[in-house]
C-alpha cells in the first residue's frame, strides 16, 4: 500500500515510519506545518510543530531513505482547532483540542489530501491498536496502558479506521525508544511533547485572556451568596480549586471548587466537593468507530485523556433534529466533569464511539 507516515519530529512517529517501511509499504514521510508562525526551537517538552521538529523528521526520513514533504495545514488548524478551542471556552465549556485535531486535521484534512494524491492510508505514532474483527476493523486500547491514546482517537469513524495504521499499539514506550536508538535515530531520547501544542508556555488561562474579552464578575457559592470576584469567567473549569482567591471563607470550613461557569451571567459558581459529583451525562456530536449500538447497553466510559475507565449504562437517543445523542448514567458519581469534554465508550479494550458532553446532572 502507498502510505503517508505523519512525522511530527518525535520518537514515536519516527519508529512508526520505520515499521511501516519494514512491513513492505510504499512510505512517504509528511510533516504537518500547523503553526502560522512556527518557532525555531521547542521550549523543553512543551509544544510541537517547530522548525526544529520539522528538521528532526526530515533527518529520520533521510536515514530511512523515504521521500519527505512538509504540508501546510496551518489555516485549517487555526480554523478547526484553535478557533474552536477559543469559542468553546468563550461559551463556558472545556474542550479537548487533541480530539478535534485528530478528527478534523490528521484524519480528515490530512487523510483527504493523501487520498486525493493517490495514497491508500495514513500511519501515525499513536499508541492504539487496530484489530480485524467480525464486522471490520476495530480500534482497541494499546498494550502500554500508561501511553494508551485510544481516548483521543475515539472520534474516528469506521471509514477513517479502514485507512489508518497505528503500528506502535503493541509496544511499550521503552521498547519504542530502544528501537529508535538501535536504528540510530537522533530523536531516540527526545522528550515527549505535552500540554496544548499551540500554548507552548503552558499558561492556558493567560493565553485565553489575550483572545477572549472578559469582564470582572462575581464568584458565588451554592446558596448564591457572593464569596469573591473574578477577572473574567473564561478559563475557569469545573472542579478547579486553585486560583479562586475567595474573599469570604466558607462557613463550614470546607474548601470550595468550581461547580459551574455561567458566561451569560458572567458568574462562577463554587461549591464543596460533595456537591460536585455527577452521575448523568448528556452528549452530542456522536461518532461511532464501527457499528453503533442500539437501545441501552453497559459500557466502560472514559471522560479524560488519562482518566480511569468507569462503568456506566449508556442509552442512544435522538435529538430534536434527529441527530444521535448519548445519555450516560455512571454507576458512581464523578467530579470535574464539564460540558465540552468528550466521553468515550469502551467494550473491553475496543473503542465503540464517543460524544461531546453537552450537559451534566447529579
Amino acid at each position: 500500500m502507498r502510505v503517508v507516515a505523519a512525522m511530527s519530529g518525535g520518537v514515536d512517529s519516527a519508529v512508526c515510519a520505520a515499521r511501516m517501511l519494514e512491513a513492505g509499504h510504499d512510505v512517504v514521510g509528511v510533516h504537518l506545518a500547523l503553526a502560522q508562525k512556527a518557532s525555531v526551537l521547542r521550549e523543553s517538552a512543551r509544544g510541537c510543530c517547530t522548525i526544529e521538529d520539522a528538521g528532526d523528521a526530515r533527518r529520520v526520513a533521510d536515514r530511512l531513505g523515504i521521500p519527505f514533504y512538509v504540508w501546510d495545514l496551518a489555516r485549517q488548524f487555526r480554523d478547526e482547532v484553535i478557533d474552536d478551542f477559543v469559542a468553546e471556552y468563550a461559551a463556558g465549556r472545556t474542550p479537548n483540542p487533541c480530539l478535534r485535531c485528530n478528527e478534523r486535521i490528521k484524519f480528515h484534512a490530512l487523510l483527504d489530501k493523501a487520498l486525493a494524491l493517490g495514497f491508500d492510508a495514513v500511519a501515525t505514532g499513536h499508541y492504539a491498536r487496530i484489530v480485524d474483527g467480525p464486522a471490520g476493523r476495530e480500534l482497541h486500547r494499546a498494550v502500554d496502558a500508561a501511553k494508551d491514546q485510544s481516548y483521543v482517537l475515539g472520534v474516528l469513524d469506521a471509514d477513517q479506521l479502514s485507512r489508518s495504521f497505528f503500528p506502535l499499539g503493541d509496544s511499550t514506550k521503552d521498547e519504542v525508544r530502544a528501537e529508535a536508538a538501535s536504528r540510530g535515530f537522533a530523536v531516540a531520547r527526545k522528550p515527549d511533547s505535552h500540554d496544548i501544542c499551540f500554548i507552548p508556555d503552558g499558561d492556558t488561562l493567560g493565553w485565553l485572556r489575550d483572545r477572549v474579552p472578559g469582564e470582572p464578575g462575581d464568584i458565588v457559592d451554592e446558596a448564591g451568596a457572593v464569596v469573591g470576584r473574578h477577572a473574567g469567567a473564561v478559563g475557569y473549569t469545573v472542579g478547579q480549586r486553585r486560583g479562586l482567591h475567595l474573599s469570604r471563607p466558607a462557613p463550614d470550613g470546607k474548601p470550595r471548587y468550581v461547580e459551574s461557569v455561567d458566561v451569560t451571567r458572567n458568574v462562577v459558581v463554587v461549591a464543596p466537593a460533595d456537591l460536585l459529583g455527577i452521575r448523568v451525562i448528556e452528549a452530542d456530536h456522536v461518532r461511532w468507530c464501527g457499528e453503533p449500538p442500539t437501545g441501552q447497553e453497559r459500557f466502560g466510559v472514559q471522560i479524560r485523556a488519562h482518566g480511569a475507565e468507569l462503568p456506566a449504562t449508556v442509552a442512544v437517543t435522538a435529538g430534536a433534529g434527529g441527530e444521535r445523542r448519548l445519555l450516560v448514567t455512571l454507576d458512581e458519581p464523578q467530579r470535574g466533569v464539564a460540558p465540552g469534554q468528550s466521553v468515550v465508550l469502551y467494550a473491553g479494550t475496543r473503542v465503540v464511539g464517543s460524544g461531546t458532553i453537552s450537559a451534566t446532572a447529579r
